[in-house]
């Protein structure tokens, strides 16, 4: 069994039901740590790249909605993970606070 473990990843984007946050992108931070089985490898930059994307492209309601399809794509392009632990933080939304959601999947 091997892991990966990508940590801070941090980009702008849009998320939230709020009016300001459909329409001003602001920073997020994803956790994802990866438990994968198989004698090919898994390219995080590639997974890296493939949270952002998605997260950009859909504009997401809820960081709940953003974790359970993000988790499911991920597993659908990369069939050897088996299992995900998924973590989105809004660190800018409330001003003394740092908010996040997590997910965790097996496969």
């Amino acid at each position: 069994m091997y892991k990966i473990y990508i940590e801070n990843l941090t980009f702008p984007t849009i998320i939230g039901i709020l009016e300001e946050e459909r329409h001003t992108p602001q920073n997020v931070i994803v956790n994802l740590h990866v438990e994968y089985e198989g004698s090919s490898f898994l390219n995080y930059a590639t997974i890296c790249e493939f949270i952002e994307n998605d997260m950009k492209k859909n504009s997401y309601l809820l960081i709940e909605d953003a974790l359970e399809i993000i988790s499911k794509n991920l597993h659908s392009k990369f069939p050897q993970i088996q299992s995900t632990l998924l973590k989105i933080t809004k660190p800018d939304i409330i001003k003394n606070a740092q908010v996040s959601v997590e997910l965790y999947r097996k496969y």
